[in-house]
């Protein structure tokens, strides 16, 4: 492992009186840190998906679903990468771990606005694709491992929450920055290049803002500062794990971590069924513009924030730290969601939207949840790990099936026949969530 990447041991503690304000102030540098840090994750994730209607014009011989192909590439290297690295991450320091992951998957990016010559070649569009998945899969552990170091598990749920929504920021900004960059430019790959630039500005502000542990800055762990402690935690809790126990003694033995995972992969292929189809939908089955379906992509995308932070809320407040029955809440409602966006054959734009903004609201809240579930399942030191898997799982079982699968059946079904398996994924989803009802976060154990 490169030597900046490793974690940062212990400092000698900070003074006593110098703790509270130290911890408040860090605390805010490093969430804004991962907050800012992963929304420029999606600023260079699915900008391929905005340019296929381009593509589709330029080249005439590509399919719809042979351009899927290239997005399930990424969503495939994205899946493995998040597992994977996610081990590396539990074992890293996450500020250079994300730094490093954020600039390579915006160089990448940046190549398919600046190189035309790529689209003569669906295969080297797939394997750039690929590795722009498996960059970008750096994004999210380093966040999680962060999250479980400086939040308690009593103030993760609202922490996560509201962390969460950087997906949607970042999800909504893309198609108003690629649309931005085409004014700009005066060219469809700056819808690359352009959220490219942007994303490497904000590497530099994950590295001034994002810190290891706390006991690397001198303070006591979150959980003897606040007092807060898992039912199970141990001193051997702070101590860095290894592959083998990681793996074996807290992941693939755990029953519910399975159940999650799974249904993370039906949650995943709803929600990039959706979005990652919404201008080749709006565009050639009900010949709206491109400003007109990037308005429409932005909805969906910051619908999802008040949702999110209304899901995690009621998860908590309601339910009790008990996150299966707020899963299960929401996605019945994505459900509903969906059969209006579907129902609106030839109707106008505005209930396109307002259908977009109810699956927006509803389905982020779901995939926040299992994140969520996924730490609450591990000890911190395996947080990268188990929230890599549940992922693992979303992108390759998921979101790599929406990318060619959805793709296939518009071609051969029409896109009746996409929205006929959107719901059945949502029912899927319910049902497996529903295998972990008997679990609880160890914030509702914490409560008493």
């Amino acid at each position: 492992m490169l030597r900046f990447l490793r974690p940062i041991p212990p400092a000698d503690p900070l003074p006593g009186d110098r703790t509270d304000a130290e911890y408040r102030r860090l605390r805010l540098q490093v969430f804004i840190g991962i907050f800012v840090g992963y929304a420029g994750f999606y600023l260079v994730r699915k900008n391929f998906a905005l340019a296929i209607p381009d593509i589709l014009k330029e080249h005439p011989e590509y399919t719809k679903a042979m351009l899927g192909t290239a997005m399930t590439g990424l969503s495939v290297a994205y899946g493995l990468s998040k597992f994977i690295m996610g081990s590396v991450s539990d074992r890293s320091n996450p500020r250079w771990f994300m730094v490093l992951g954020l600039v390579l998957t915006a160089l990448t990016t940046a190549v398919f606005g600046l190189v035309p010559a790529i689209y003569g070649s669906l295969t080297t569009m797939i394997v750039l694709q690929s590795l722009n998945g498996w960059f970008n899969g750096m994004g999210w552990p380093p966040c999680g491992k962060t999250m479980v170091h400086w939040w308690s598990p009593r103030e993760r749920g609202l922490t996560v929450a509201v962390w969460n929504i950087a997906h949607n920021v970042g999800g909504g900004l893309v198609a108003k920055l690629a649309l931005l960059g085409v004014v700009i430019f005066g060219d469809w790959g700056a819808k690359f290049h352009f959220p490219a630039l942007i994303a490497l500005l904000i590497a530099v502000l994950i590295a001034v803002c994002l810190r290891d542990t706390p006991q690397s800055c001198g303070l006591p762990s979150i959980e003897t500062y606040k007092h807060d402690y898992p039912p199970d935690y141990s001193a051997a809790h702070e101590r860095t794990l290894s592959f083998r126990e990681i793996f074996l003694g807290y992941v693939l033995n755990n029953r519910f971590l399975w159940a999650i995972a799974v249904a993370n992969a039906f949650v995943y292929f709803v929600r990039f069924g959706v979005v990652d189809w919404i201008p080749t939908y709006l565009q050639t089955a009900k010949q709206f513009s491109f400003q007109q379906s990037s308005v429409a992509w932005a909805a969906f995308e910051f619908a999802g924030i008040p949702g999110t932070i209304l899901c995690g809320w009621v998860s908590d407040r309601y339910f009790r730290g008990r996150r299966a029955p707020a899963t299960i809440l929401f996605m019945a409602l994505t459900l509903l969601g969906l059969i209006a966006y579907g129902l609106n054959h030839r109707g106008p734009l505005w209930i396109d939207i307002a259908a977009l903004v109810a699956i927006g609201f509803c389905v982020y809240g779901p995939i926040m949840i299992i994140g969520l579930h996924a730490l609450d399942l591990v000890p911190k030191k395996a947080a990268g790990t188990a929230a890599g898997f549940t992922g693992f799982f979303g992108y390759v079982f998921g979101s790599a099936i929406a990318g060619t699968g959805l793709g296939w059946i518009a071609d051969h079904w029409g896109w009746s026949g996409v929205f006929g398996t959107m719901i059945v994924c949502c029912l899927l989803t319910m049902a497996l969530s529903a295998m972990t009802l008997g679990h609880r976060s160890p914030s509702s154990h914490a409560a008493g």
